[in-house]
């Protein structure tokens, strides 16, 4: 199994510098021989080959193997060779302990191999396609032998660099981020995370390329992938993936997401834009996204290669601090009370044929952007612009997180602010949702501007709630100023409550609890799933929890 889609797990015992147990044994090399062509072996190979008296080398059952091919030229007649076929490849197999027992037995009877040279004295080569420690299978007999003999790894050309120099482009630029996935990954754990990284290379293919082409199309970055065949060796072809006959797929190929620094812009975008203007360019899209109560931690997978893919960001400046800045990445910042002014900019930016993203805190459907920018794209005007709402993770629910889980059960979100709806409003609902018995989560309960919101709120709902209901005021959740506490509701002080604090109200059922495991004395809190029935309900079944 070679590097460019080896058996081997992704996970290696490393193989550092020369390992010397002593005695009269012989030395182990684990020899890289890059991609294919024999001319991109390095000189340290050709070396170690030539001091080996036995050469090893893995191989299917047919026993041809291109390892050996590779250094053909470089292996003597007096060489011992030792060819390590495996059992199975990706075929069934009878053996008890399945196609893992088949191998593992297969790896402890080759590495008893090797050890009976090692042991007569003999320096063993084990020659390897591309890196040895890179999905390779030397790997596999290193972990079982390098801490009984003096071990050397010499490294080889990957099949990732010898497909991004056959692709004549850059693969990775700057502080983009390169992923390397097997595609044996199931399709929807590929699709994530080709979502979230600027560039990838996927090894593994043959017949697992109809999933690893299905999972570039559901991320959105079909058309950037580019294809490699047998890098370097004869047959090689390289192409845009999504033009590939899957029927045509080799195992030795790779499915490549080349850097996306001085990537071509979308047809007829521009660099500069003045509001109201329209060129008549093909149309982009606007993508609203949520990165969360904090910084990266919090961003999903999908929402992180929205960001990376967008050429502009639009939002409420803080929100974009959060995003890492990226080269050829226009950035837009606002104040945060110009909501409709960012909407319908970002939707002008797409009409000209950008791919556009408006940042967000927590969740963009929670008290947040995607509700101004759908009521501008719901206009005429914007009618032909594409959006989109990705969700990410809400105040709310960070929180909650930070606190235990005080909304297990049936609860309501309300708005204290009467910025855009009179307090009257807000009272009634609150007056509604505490008489319901409903845990309340809390937001924009209080600013420099708004100072007794939180005070009416308090006696508003201590009508409903015992005054020993517990109240988790969660600030800055993720943020460097983290604090998260829980107080009973009579004690709830509205001077330590501003505009990044979160309230969440319990119900009649929420528990409040300390307990020494914890490592703090904040307690943990809870709302049980299941509520109570009433008595005269007790002999009739309710829905189940």
């Amino acid at each position: 199994m070679s590097e460019s889609g080896g058996d081997g797990p992704l996970h290696h015992s490393g193989g550092g510098p020369l390992h010397d147990s002593g005695g009269g044994t012989g030395r182990l090399y684990g020899v890289g021989l890059g991609p294919g062509d024999p001319g991109l072996m390095t000189l340290r190979a050709v070396q170690a080959i030539g001091e080996a008296e036995v050469i090893a080398y893995h191989s299917a059952r047919h026993g041809r193997s291109i390892a050996r091919s590779i250094a053909a030229a470089h292996l003597r007649p007096d060489h011992i060779e030792e060819a390590l076929v495996y059992p199975v490849t990706t075929e069934t197999t009878d053996h008890p302990g399945g196609y893992r027992g088949a191998l593992e037995e297969f790896y402890e009877k080759a590495a008893a191999r090797l050890a009976a040279h090692l042991d007569a004295g003999r320096t063993v080569a084990v020659l390897a396609e591309g890196d040895p420690m890179f999905y390779g299978s030397y790997m596999h007999m290193h972990k079982r032998l390098a801490d009984r003999y003096a071990t050397e790894v010499i490294p080889g050309v990957t099949s990732v660099s010898a497909a991004a120099a056959r692709l004549g482009t850059p693969l990775v630029e700057g502080e983009e981020i390169l992923t390397i996935l097997p595609g044996t990954l199931p399709e929807e754990e590929l699709t994530a995370r080709l979502a979230a990284t600027d560039t990838a290379v996927v090894m593994k293919l043959g017949r697992t390329f109809p999933a690893v082409r299905g999972a570039f199309e559901a991320s959105g970055r079909l058309d950037e992938a580019r294809y490699v065949e047998r890098a370097t060796m004869a047959g090689e072809r390289t192409g845009e993936l999504a033009a590939i006959d899957p029927a045509s797929v080799p195992y030795f190929s790779v499915a490549v997401l080349p850097s996306r620094v001085d990537a071509p812009r979308p047809a007829g975008a521009s660099t500069e834009v003045s509001a109201g203007a329209s060129t008549g360019a093909s149309v982009g899209e606007v993508v609203v996204v949520g990165t969360g109560p904090a910084g990266p931690l919090w961003l999903t997978p999908e929402t992180r290669g929205a960001l990376a893919a967008a050429d502009d960001l639009v939002g409420y400046t803080t929100y974009l601090d959060r995003v890492p800045v990226r080269p050829g990445q226009a950035r837009h910042g606002s104040d945060n009370k110009v909501e409709s002014e960012r909407a319908e900019f970002a939707l002008d930016l797409a009409r000209r044929g950008h791919r556009v993203a408006v940042v967000s805190g927590g969740d963009p459907g929670v008290f947040a952007m995607a509700t101004a920018v759908l009521e501008a794209a719901s206009q005429d005007a914007h009618a032909d612009i594409p959006v989109r709402v990705l969700p990410g993770v809400t105040a709310a629910n960070a929180a909650a997180a930070r606190a235990g889980a005080p909304l297990g059960h049936d609860y309501a979100t309300i708005s204290l602010s009467d910025r855009l709806k009179p307090w009257e409003v807000i009272a009634e609902r609150l007056r509604a949702a505490a008489s319901a018995d409903l845990v309340l989560a809390l937001y924009n309960p209080g600013s420099k501007s708004r100072t007794w919101q939180v005070g009416r709120a308090r006696d508003l709902l201590l009508e409903h709630r015992s005054p020993d209901t517990p109240v988790v005021l969660g600030r800055d959740v993720g943020g460097p100023a983290e604090s998260v506490r829980t107080v009973r509701l009579a004690d709830l002080d509205p001077a330590e409550v501003d505009m990044r604090t979160l309230l969440i109200v319990g119900s009649s059922q929420t528990r409040w609890v300390r307990r020494g495991g914890d490592g703090d004395d904040r307690g943990i809190v809870w709302t049980p799933r299941r509520y109570p029935e009433a008595p005269d309900a007790a002999a009739s079944p309710g829905p189940s929890a």
